[in-house]
Parts: C-alpha cells; structure tokens; sequence
C-alpha cells in the first residue's frame, strides 16, 4: 500500500507521462495520415500544416510554462527574502534586548559591590554587612 502512496507522490512521473502522451499523439496522427487514401503531394502538404501546428502549440505552451515559471520563481524569492528579514530583525531585536540587560545587571552588580565596601576604606576585611569586599590589586 505504501508503495502507491509513493508512487503517486513523485513529482518526475507527470513530465515522462505527458512526453509518451505528446510523443503517441503524434505518431499516431502520422500513421493516421499516411494509411489515409490521398495522393502523396497532398498528403506531404497536410503532414507540413500539421507539423507547423504542432510546432506552434508547443511553442505557445513552452511559453506559457516559462511564464509560469518564472513568476513563480519570483514569488518564491520575495518570500523568501521577507523571511530572512524578519528573521534577521527579530535576531537584532533579540541581541539588543540581551545587551541591555546585560549592561543593566553589570551596572546592578557594580552598585550592590560599592554599597557593600566597609566604610573604613581597607581592603580584604568584612564589613558589618558581613560581605568580603574584592580587591582587583591584592596579591
């Protein structure tokens, strides 16, 4: 059963079918035309209208295809490129907002390891806080 599912999920399997359905198409109307009971220079003259025909369905339909192509393409990019952006903005947003706070709990910490200095003005000895004070020069 899966290998149905499969099978009608891949994409290569549409181009192949219409190439065998264009390619049946012509060589049957060829045979067609040329078991039909006519002379051979009307014959020839019908085979060339039709063949310009053909040629020029599959010129129109080529074009079309292009089109299509293209424009899809397009639409892919722009959304492509409104995704990276938004991305990209949220990133920035999101680096900024952790800078700030970042800053805000340096600027914190500072504050709280200044306000807990004893206020005799020696280094290494406890305050009545309790706290060590840290000096960035002790050996």
């Amino acid at each position: 059963m899966a290998y149905e599912y499969d099978r009608l999920e891949r994409e290569d399997g549409g181009g192949s079918f219409l190439m065998g359905l264009l390619a049946g198409t012509v060589l049957g109307a060829g045979l067609g035309m040329l078991f039909a009971p006519k002379a051979g220079a009307e014959l020839r003259n019908q085979l060339n209208e039709q063949a310009g025909k053909l040629r020029s369905t599959a010129n129109d339909t080529l074009s079309q295809v292009k089109a299509t192509a293209n424009d899809t393409l397009s639409q892919v990019k722009s959304t492509a490129n409104d995704t990276y952006s938004q991305a990209s903005d949220k990133v920035s947003q999101i680096v900024d907002k952790g800078k700030e706070a970042y800053d805000r709990a340096r600027t914190s910490n500072v504050s709280n390891i200044n306000s807990a200095a004893p206020a005799t003005g020696t280094t290494g000895t406890t305050g009545s806080s309790g706290f060590q004070s840290q000096n960035p020069n002790r050996t």
